[in-house]
């Protein structure tokens, strides 16, 4: 009996003792068809498209006209000429406050809303649901709500500070006010963040949390001295990605400073300017195609560094 058995085995689940070069090559053409579709996408949409912007990047080109080779001239203009390009420098400042004022304070937002709904044992889906409705909401409806809601004379938010004595303020059109009032808007939209955190909170063994307990840990120091450090990874995970969609907002400024028919400069001082607002206004207002793909690659080296350092550093903490 254990020959027959052991001649099956050696024949492997296609039942013969051997397979050809044609059932191989059969194979091979049945994977590469079934990857075709998203290699295709991939050529097509982001790497013929990647490749061209790094051509263009060493031109001088405006969509109406040939491009015209500059070699390195977009890349040391934006970094040094302030007279051509003299809000380049105040794109990037105001993009780093953002990133430093949105991230951490969504993930605080997102953390919260986890450690409540992870709390919650009825109705905990409708909640989850509600939460995460600002991530799937289109990104101009966003925009045109918060316009109403930062409004000086009717908003809704200035309206409740008045219910206790707190005077209103102009959010959209004071240069002090526009970035936290963007990572306001930023931390409201946290549903995906909040997500994964949950995630996270569902991962932790309850065996430890009891442990935790029977030593006589309250809540506070069982969420410091367990549950948020099993949420090391996840935090740092949030961490990377958020920084990069951070350095990366263009929708929801592009639509709260152009409402009412007013031309996008970014808002007072240009204090809402952030880069890639900044490089959409080159490449469809300023007809300088060439100089907003050497901004694209700019921010692309930026963004490596910035994600390396922050991987170093967790390693550093880590060892």
């Amino acid at each position: 009996m254990a020959a027959p058995v052991l001649e099956r085995v050696a024949a492997g689940p296609g039942g013969r003792a051997g397979r050809g070069a044609g059932a191989r090559r059969r194979d091979h053409l049945i994977g590469w068809l079934l990857v075709a579709p998203a290699l295709a996408y991939f050529v097509v949409f982001l790497l013929y498209p990647a490749l061209s912007a790094l051509y263009y990047s060493f031109t001088d080109w405006n969509l109406r006209t040939d491009a015209v080779w500059v070699g390195l001239a977009n890349y040391t203009d934006l970094l040094f000429d302030d007279v051509e390009y003299p809000h380049f420098w105040k794109s990037v400042r105001v993009t780093l406050q953002y990133t430093i004022v949105a991230v951490p304070l969504t993930l605080v937002a997102a953390l919260a809303q986890a450690l409540l709904l992870n709390a919650i044992r009825r109705g905990a889906n409708v909640f989850r649901l509600l939460l995460f409705l600002p991530v799937v909401t289109a990104e101009a409806a966003v925009g045109a709500i918060w316009r109403w809601l930062y409004d000086p004379q009717y908003g809704l938010i200035n309206t409740l500070l008045g219910l206790f004595g707190i005077p209103g303020q102009n959010w959209l059109n004071t240069p002090e006010l526009v970035i936290p009032a963007l990572a306001f808007i930023a931390a409201w939209q946290c549903g995906i963040s909040m997500i994964i955190y949950l995630a996270g909170l569902k991962g932790i063994p309850g065996a430890i949390q009891e442990a935790a307990i029977i030593d006589g840990a309250g809540p506070w120091q069982r969420f410091w001295r367990v549950t948020f450090p099993m949420l090391r990874p996840t935090t740092f995970y949030l961490l990377v990605t958020g920084v990069i969609a951070a350095l990366q907002v263009f929708g929801l400024v592009y639509v709260i400073f152009s409402g009412n028919g007013r031309s996008v400069t970014g808002g007072p001082e240009q204090s809402g300017l952030t880069y890639v607002l900044h490089l959409y206004l080159f490449a469809f207002r300023y007809d300088a195609m060439g100089a907003a793909c050497a901004m694209s690659f700019i921010l692309l080296v930026f963004i490596v560094i910035v994600t390396a350092l922050q991987f170093r550093f967790v390693k550093q903490e880590a060892a």
